[in-house]
C-alpha cells in the first residue's frame, strides 16, 4: 500500500539561487540558512494554476522558493510568486535533442548550486532532473520529489510508447526521493513497475483547490451576467469546457455531442486556447455549428462562466486528478466526463454523469438528460460540491507537503540543523 503523508534563459543560474549557500550545495552552507526549495517543470502555466498558494505558504515560512520552467521569466505573476525564477530550454517533445543537452546542463547546474529539495512537475522535467541527480556527489544532492500530473504511459497508449515510457521511470525512480501519484491506475503501475520503494510512494488527492474561492458566493456580482453577455448565450442552455485545446483533451469528442443533441438551442463553450484551434474550428463549421459554439481562449477567472453552465464536459484520454472538474464541482455544477484516467477517481454516478470514453452518443445523452432533468442535475451539482469540500481541500494539501518536505529533510544529515534554524 502507497504511504500517505501526514496533515535567465538557456538555465543561467539567477544570482539569488548561487547565493543561496555557503559553498554551493555544501552541507555546512545548508546548516546556516533556511531550506530551499526548487520547483522544476516543463512549462510555466503547470505552476501557475496550481502553485502559487504553495509558494507564498513556504516563502512565508522562511523557506526561499524558486522556480525553473520554460520562458519562466517572461511572466511577472511568476516573477513576484517566487525568490528566483530561471529559464530553461526544455520542450514537451520527448525527441527535441535539447533536452538531453542543454536543459540537463542547465538542470546540472541548479542541482549543483545547493537547493535542499528538488520538485518536479511535468514528465521531461522531472526525468532530466531525476538523471542529473544521478551525476551529483552524494553529499551535495538534494531531496527529489516527483507529482505525477498523470504518467505518459497508459492503458489506452501504444506498446512500444508505454514501455519506453515506463521503462525510463522505472530508471529514474532510484534518484526519486518521493513519487507522489493522484490516482488509482498511476498508483497501479508505480507498485507493479516497482519504480520506487513503497515508503517513497505516495497518494496525495489532487494538488487541492480553495473551496471558498470556487463559491458562487465568492463571483463579484454582475460576473456572470458580463460573462452570459460575453457569450450571448441569454436564455440558452449553456455548456462549458476548460482547458488547453490540446488533442488528449478530445475537444472534438463534445463538438460532435452538440451536433448530436436533441437539443437545439444548447450551447458550447470553450475556456482555454492551443494548437488544435484552427482544426476545431474547421470542425465547427463543417458541423455548421458556428451560431452554438464560443471559442474564448484563455481566461483568467472562469468562474463566472462555469457558475452559469448547465452542466462542465470534460472527455479527456486521460488526466492526473483534473483541476478544471473539481472547479466545476466546487462551482456545485454537475458535470460529465469520459471513463479516464483521473476522471473517475473524482467523479461518480452519485455526483455527475461518467460516459465510455470517446462515446459521442454517450455525451450526448448525458447532455440531453441534464437538460431534461435540472432537478436531479442539482443534486448531482449539490453532491459534487460535497466531495470536494470533504476531501481536497488546499490547506489540506499544503499540510501535506509541510509533512512530506520536512520527512525528506529529517531523512538528511544536515536536515535536521536547517530545520532547527529555522
Amino acid at each position: 500500500m502507497a504511504r500517505r503523508s501526514d496533515p535567465a534563459r538557456d538555465g543561467a543560474v539567477g544570482p539569488a539561487l548561487h547565493g543561496a549557500v555557503t559553498g554551493p550545495g555544501s552541507p555546512a552552507g545548508r546548516m546556516e540558512r533556511g531550506p530551499t526549495l526548487l520547483f522544476v517543470s516543463t512549462v510555466p502555466p503547470l505552476i501557475r494554476n496550481f502553485y502559487l498558494p504553495y509558494a507564498a505558504h513556504f516563502r512565508g515560512r522562511g523557506w526561499r522558493v524558486l522556480l525553473a520552467a520554460r520562458d519562466a521569466r517572461h511572466d511577472a505573476t511568476l516573477r513576484a510568486a517566487f525568490d528566483e525564477v530561471v529559464d530553461l530550454p526544455v520542450s514537451r517533445s520527448t525527441l527535441d535533442w535539447r533536452n538531453y543537452t542543454q536543459a540537463f546542463v542547465a538542470i546540472r547546474r541548479l542541482l549543483l548550486a545547493g537547493p535542499d529539495i528538488v520538485h518536479a512537475h511535468s514528465p521531461i522535467a522531472a526525468l532530466l532532473v531525476r538523471l542529473a541527480v544521478a551525476t551529483v556527489p552524494r553529499a551535495r544532492r538534494p531531496a527529489v520529489v516527483y507529482t505525477v500530473h498523470g504518467f505518459h504511459f497508459h492503458h489506452r497508449g501504444l506498446r512500444v510508447t508505454n514501455a519506453i515510457f515506463r521503462t525510463a521511470e522505472r530508471l529514474a525512480g532510484r534518484w526519486t526521493d518521493r513519487l507522489i501519484v493522484m490516482n488509482d491506475e498511476d498508483e497501479r503501475s508505480a507498485r507493479s513497475g516497482h519504480f520506487v520503494a513503497e515508503d517513497r510512494l505516495v497518494r496525495m488527492p489532487g494538488v487541492g483547490i480553495d473551496a471558498e474561492h470556487y463559491a458562487r458566493s465568492a463571483i463579484q456580482p454582475g460576473a456572470t451576467e458580463a460573462a452570459l453577455a460575453v457569450i450571448a448565450a441569454a436564455g440558452r442552455p449553456v455548456f462549458v469546457v476548460v482547458g488547453e485545446l490540446h488533442r488528449r483533451k478530445r475537444h472534438e469528442d463534445v463538438v460532435r455531442a452538440l451536433s448530436a443533441m436533441r437539443h437545439r438551442d444548447a450551447m458550447l463553450v470553450l475556456l482555454g486556447d492551443g494548437r488544435r484551434r484552427p482544426a476545431l474550428e474547421a470542425l465547427v463549421r463543417r458541423l455548421k455549428l458556428g451560431d452554438r459554439v464560443r471559442f474564448l481562449g484563455f481566461v483568467e477567472d472562469i468562474r463566472p462562466y462555469v457558475a452559469w453552465a448547465n452542466a462542465v464536459v470534460l472527455a479527456s484520454l486521460r488526466e492526473g486528478l483534473p483541476r478544471a472538474v473539481m472547479e466545476a464541482m466546487a462551482l456545485q455544477v454537475p458535470v460529465i466526463v469520459s471513463a479516464s484516467r483521473g476522471n473517475v477517481d473524482l467523479v461518480d454516478s452519485t455526483c455527475g454523469f461518467v460516459v465510455p470514453f470517446g462515446s459521442v452518443a454517450g455525451l450526448a445523452g448525458a447532455m440531453d438528460q441534464v437538460l431534461d432533468d435540472p432537478l436531479t442535475a442539482a443534486t448531482l451539482g449539490r453532491r459534487g460540491r460535497e466531495r470536494i469540500v470533504s476531501g481536497y481541500g488546499l490547506a489540506e494539501m499544503i499540510a501535506r507537503h509541510d509533512s512530506l518536505y520536512g520527512e525528506l529533510l529529517e531523512e538528511r544529515s544536515w536536515g535536521s540543523a536547517i530545520l532547527a534554524n529555522q
